[in-house]
């Protein structure tokens, strides 16, 4: 089954919540890099934790940022960064949060950042 990524660019999507088994096929899709943008433990501890995440990922090759964001409580600090990693890291990138709504809006908030 395939993953429903929301593709924006030809370099960038993203993508509801995501367990380190999902990660060969993002790595298949292409994708370069990784960016978590969900805190730890904001779904209850069944969900699955950054650390792991960013273990499978890096064992793929994959790049990964952890930059958690609230719903709704974006700081500024928060899009400038944003705005970094998508400058700095191999292209295409795939964000993720609980279900990509998040990610979506940093990213369009980090596009505003010059």
């Amino acid at each position: 089954m395939s993953l429903p990524i929301s593709c924006h660019t030809n370099q960038f999507g993203t993508l509801g919540q995501i367990d380190p088994s999902h990660l060969i096929e993002i790595a298949n899709q292409g994708y370069k890099s990784v960016i978590n943008n969900r805190p730890d433990f904001e779904g209850g501890p069944d969900q699955p934790r950054n650390a792991d995440i960013q273990a499978q990922a890096e064992a793929l090759g994959l790049s990964y940022a952890f930059l958690p964001v609230i719903a709704g409580a974006i700081t500024p600090e928060q899009v400038v960064e944003m705005a970094r990693l998508l400058k700095t890291m191999p292209e295409p990138i795939l964000a993720f949060c609980r279900s990509g709504s998040r990610s979506t809006n940093l990213y369009h908030m980090a596009l505003q950042v010059r």
